[in-house]
């Protein structure tokens, strides 16, 4: 059953209290309980932003560039239901100041029809996907995968039929809490595959980049940025670098297909 929109209001005033949460994970039965209940058969990529990733396959044309946006986009075309969220709960949740609260998850899947018509609506692929470029145009980043949580307080499912996209800031992100949380549920939230961050002999040790990272993956060590194996590769380091010294790189061309193929089994859109 869907839950009321009362229901939300107590999720979305209770969101401040995630770091607390997360911080009690790491207490074994409390961590046991809350990966298999909260967490169970979860599987998230972050998706960095089309403008600074390189590929390190040649590509022939400009018609076979390939774009992280382009894995959104497959499922989207894939998907027989489509609902955005009225509001981020996170954002919502946190207050945020620096990016539209409006625009919202979008969920794919059979079982998004279940949610509650007063927290969002249903809408056609077309208005999917320009919902989708509206967030990338505000400097949102897109994590795209199977999440629990989302079934939980909704309240809706099964699991295997709702895809989450959400489109994250870096101040508000729910999973801000991945430094904070167990490792089992951190490992469930992961880079897009192939990825690598690099830091080139340019860097100047000038912190930007310590501040946009919202997993706090990046120190400064003897004047100079370290990409730690916390690293979720969204991509905002190489954005904010003033030096360009940050790569954001895949091994090859088929990063698309890869994705589709790890997110495919986990959630039946269509």
């Amino acid at each position: 059953m869907s839950r009321p929109r009362w229901f939300v209001q107590l999720v979305r005033r209770a969101f401040p209290g995630r770091f607390l949460a997360a911080r009690a994970t790491h207490w074994p039965v409390v961590g046991a309980v809350a990966d298999r209940w909260l967490f169970g058969g979860d599987e998230l990529y972050y998706l960095p932003k089309d403008g600074v990733i390189q590929v390190g396959e040649a590509i022939g044309t400009a018609e076979e560039v390939v774009l992280p946006s382009q894995v959104v986009e497959y499922f989207v075309l894939e998907a027989n239901t489509h609902w955005i969220m009225d509001r981020c709960l996170c954002r919502d949740g946190a207050g945020c100041e620096d990016y539209p609260v409006d625009l919202g998850c979008l969920f794919l899947g059979e079982a998004a029809a279940g949610i509650n018509p007063k927290l969002g609506r249903l809408v056609s692929k077309e208005e999917a996907l320009l919902h989708v470029q509206r967030c990338r145009d505000a400097g949102l980043v897109h994590l795209i995968g199977r999440n629990k949580l989302d079934t939980l307080w909704l309240g809706v499912g099964p699991g295997d039929r709702l895809l989450t996209i959400c489109n994250c800031c870096p101040c508000c992100c729910l999973w801000r809490v991945l430094p904070h949380v167990a490792p089992q549920i951190g490992a469930k939230v992961q880079p897009m595959p192939g990825l690598t961050v690099s830091v080139g002999d340019q860097c100047a040790g000038c912190g930007d980049c310590t501040e946009v990272c919202f997993v706090d993956a990046i120190e400064l060590v003897d004047g100079r940025a370290v990409i730690g194996e916390g690293c979720r590769g969204c991509g905002r380091c190489a954005e904010a670098c003033p030096q360009g010294a940050i790569e954001i790189s895949v091994r090859d061309g088929h990063f698309v297909e890869d994705l589709v193929a790890r997110i495919s089994p986990l959630v039946d859109v269509a």
